[in-house]
């Protein structure tokens, strides 16, 4: 039987769609998973759906897109912000064998089911504020085994929520103990041997990178890159987070889908971003748990042209939390966005991060038909209120999501 066609009347469409971003007394026509057709209501085809859905002049946006997280792990890293909070800083911590391995261990010794069952209740919390598409990176493990277990869980939550899950490996998240002193062989050995089995098992949906002082360094992640573009995937790049190495530079020559946090970019990495159409993702969950100063370079990424994302960043280090809008409300009073830059930056911009703009983040035909029906008087309330969550309904693939399924 072929899928039912589905009106969705007397709306406020923030489409998102740059041909037609605002549509007063606006209508969609759904089939399936699919839009097929959104307007004016007095402009609709003249059809007759199965089932017609009156949403009360209330305003409507694209399901929203996570398109940063490290959303799997295991335990938490309280003491180390509570060290933080005595002065240490992140880069001290880690060095002292905190940081991203102390979740390295956890991680280690977790089961795939325990990691599903602590990674779920925040994936939820993010659902429940209208988040339909999500990137999960790995990079907990450092270990073939382990890494590919966190894949496969960010698939498992994919199949078990009502949410599309784009699955990133970022085995280049750290130096694990086994490759002390050997970076170039543990690049290497992630290029050569994991990157290939956990793409052949179909794992993975992209390939990113950490490059920093205590981390990787440009060549090194070149050379990752290389390895991802002969399997075909593409990349992404944490760069310019605690200094300027130049990783931006080489990823957007390298056509990266993104390069995220910036905070240490400047006017040149803003138009190397611009040219490629590499999309500038801003975190700004991390900037305040880290009590950074240095801001990512919003005027100058703006005067390029460049295009803006905003994510949680959920991890348990720098970024413990797991709310969207609060990323956005954070990413326009700390980083100067605007209202409209901030929804752009969560949905279709985000889309794009992820390598997805043709097939979400915004409201045209022939698109997904994830949305959310807001109870706001306006959409520049999704990056004002504070604590609260003003979702009314959430539609993904074309069906109306009820909160108790919001647990597998």
């Amino acid at each position: 039987m072929p899928a039912a066609l589905k009106l969705w009347r007397n709306a406020r469409l923030a489409t998102c769609d740059a041909r037609a971003p605002v549509i007063e007394d606006g209508a969609m026509l759904t089939r399936g998973g699919r839009i097929e057709w959104v307007g004016a209501e007095d402009a609709r085809p003249r059809t007759e759906p199965a089932e017609v859905h009156d949403l009360g002049g209330a305003w409507v946006t694209p399901g929203l897109i996570d398109c940063h997280t490290h959303l799997v792990f295991a335990g938490n890293r309280a003491n180390e912000y509570a060290e933080r909070l005595r002065g240490k800083s992140y880069e001290e911590i880690a060095r002292a064998g905190g940081g991203i391995m102390s979740t390295v261990r956890a991680v280690r010794a977790a089961s795939e089911s325990q990691l599903f069952d602590e990674s779920a209740p925040r994936l939820a919390a993010l659902l429940g504020e209208g988040v339909t598409t999500i990137e999960i990176k790995s990079g907990y493990g450092l270990t073939l085994a382990d890494e590919a277990k966190m894949l496969r869980v960010a698939r498992a939550l994919g199949r078990a929520f009502p949410v599309t899950v784009r699955a990133t490996l970022l085995a280049a998240h750290t130096l694990p103990p086994e490759y002390s002193g050997r970076a170039d062989e543990y690049i290497d050995t992630i290029a050569r041997e994991w990157l290939p089995s956990m793409a052949g098992e179909e794992l993975v949906d992209a390939v990113d990178v950490f490059c920093e002082r205590i981390a990787f360094t440009v060549a090194q992640a070149e050379r990752l890159f290389e390895a991802a573009a002969a399997l075909k995937l593409p990349v992404k790049m944490h760069a310019e987070q605690l200094a300027n190495l130049g990783g931006t530079l080489m990823a957007t020559r390298r056509h990266a889908l993104s390069c995220d946090h910036l905070e240490f970019a400047g006017a040149e990495e803003a138009r190397a971003l611009a040219s490629a159409g590499t999309v500038a993702v801003l975190l700004p969950v991390a900037f305040y748990c880290l009590a950074e100063e240095r801001k990512p370079p919003v005027a100058a990424l703006r005067a390029a042209g460049a295009t803006m994302a905003v994510a949680s960043d959920c991890n348990p280090g720098s970024a413990p939390g797991a709310s969207l809008l609060l990323s956005m409300s954070m990413a326009t009073r700390l980083f100067g966005l605007t209202a409209e830059e901030a929804l752009l930056g969560a949905t279709r911009n985000a889309a794009q991060a992820l390598g997805i703009a043709g097939e979400r983040g915004s409201l045209a035909a022939g698109l997904a038909a994830d949305f959310v029906v807001w109870n706001v008087r306006g959409v520049e309330e999704l990056s004002y209120w504070i604590g609260f969550n003003p979702r009314r309904t959430v539609v993904r693939a074309g069906e109306v999501q009820r909160w108790p399924t919001l647990t597998p």
